[in-house]
């Protein structure tokens, strides 16, 4: 099979590190422009409804953004995603997701009242207009990722990960927003009422929504069947388009009591669903890896005795608990840089046996070997770490099996 040639010679690695230091200059300027746009967000809040409501409103805003964006890095255990990138899908969301939907709603109901007259502009702008245009501009990111940062979007597991930090970005300045406009109109009181609402009841909506896209993205990548890779994007993003729709216009439906039925018959179904598909996936991307292992072995990318040690989490973690404890954090954080790369390229040669990677597999690939070399480059200088999975207690692992 062609992923088992032998790794490229190391002065291209050289090459290429130069030229991954320069391409990451851009994307840091850009975290910079997102967070100053967010900044202005919350800033407008304070203009216009008082410091003492924004920084309450901000406040409670950011509650449910810790926990849903741990249960996202712990999604994300497997293969760690760079964290400049993760932070830039919160602030996408965050940031330029919100001021485009902003605008893209404007004009959208603005045609609609010039061209169906209606006294029903405020249904179809809360059931049609902001559900369209706060996916797409939400998903945007999500395109971005697919393809010009395809190392960093290889499956279905990415793809929720980056969808649900962009979507807990969105939802966590149009929370903002909406708290600051119920603590001045209606107190603290009001103010409660809504965090319950949304925060509490529902902090998992926005993410919800936009990981359908990137489940249908994911769905794209992993696949080798045209229709898949067509279909799969589009079915993600009008699912999710519908569930928002649904989930805004149940507050139209009964006196608002449509709200409740909606979260509990299409909401919380959905979610467990979700979180149903990402045990599967995890437990499938456990299962690539470890039938991988053997093929980076004879490419001699990685040595034999590392095998049962990389093809489990639990080996890993006890790996790297040994090297911190003997080496220090940072040969631990370069033992994980290690692992992360291994679970790619693991994942780029089962895409290669699948016939699922188009062109770009060589160049993918001659990425990969690269960052594989650098941490091992890295780790010369305690070369007993990457040998330590000898000294660490093996984990039985039932997916080495044959």
């Amino acid at each position: 099979m062609r992923h088992l040639q032998q790794a490229p010679p190391m002065p291209h690695h050289t090459q290429w590190n130069v030229q991954h230091n320069r391409r990451a200059l851009v994307p840091i300027v850009v975290m910079v422009a997102m967070a100053i746009v967010a900044m202005m967000l919350v800033a407008l809040s304070a203009v216009t409804m008082g410091i003492d409501v924004a920084v309450v409103a901000t406040g409670l805003a950011f509650l449910p953004v810790i926990p849903i964006a741990m249960l996202f890095l712990w999604i994300d255990r497997w293969e760690p995603e760079p964290g400049r990138m993760l932070l830039a899908a919160f602030l996408w969301g965050a940031s330029i997701a919100i001021v485009a939907a902003v605008i893209g709603s404007l004009l959208f109901n603005l045609t609609w009242m010039a061209v169906l007259p209606t006294s029903n502009e405020l249904a179809l702008s809360l059931s049609i207009t902001a559900p369209v245009v706060e996916e797409v501009c939400k998903g945007l990111f999500l395109v971005w990722l697919f393809w010009f940062r395809r190392r960093e979007f290889d499956g279905v597991v990415d793809g929720i990960v980056y969808a649900g930090l962009v979507g807990l970005g969105f939802a966590f300045t149009e929370n903002i927003f909406y708290l600051s406009a119920a603590l001045r109109e209606e107190g603290l009181e009001g103010g409660l009422v809504l965090f319950i609402l949304r925060c509490v009841m529902s902090p998992f909506a926005h993410p919800l929504f936009t990981v359908m896209f990137g489940i249908g993205l994911g769905l794209a990548v992993q696949s080798r069947y045209k229709s898949v890779k067509v279909l799969a994007p589009v079915v993600g993003l009008v699912l999710g388009m519908v569930l928002h729709g649904l989930w805004n216009g149940s507050t139209l439906i009964l006196d608002g009591v449509g709200f409740l039925y909606v979260y509990a018959l299409v909401m919380i179904p959905t979610f467990v669903a979700t979180i149903v598909l990402v045990v599967w996936q995890r437990r499938r991307l456990q299962k690539v890896v470890a039938r991988q292992l053997p093929a980076m072995v004879s490419a001699q990318l990685i040595p034999p005795h590392e095998v049962p040690h990389l093809a489990c989490l639990v080996s890993r973690g006890r790996w790297r608990e040994h090297v911190r404890r003997q080496y220090g954090s940072e040969v631990e954080k370069g033992l994980r840089d290690y692992h992360a790369v291994v679970t790619e390229i693991a994942i780029l040669f089962d895409r290669i046996e699948r016939g699922a990677i188009g062109d770009g597999q060589e160049k993918l690939k001659e990425e990969l070997f690269a960052g594989l070399y650098e941490v091992k480059a890295r780790a010369r200088n305690y070369p007993a770490a990457l040998s330590a999975a000898s000294k660490t207690v093996n984990h039985p692992n039932p997916y080495l099996r044959t």
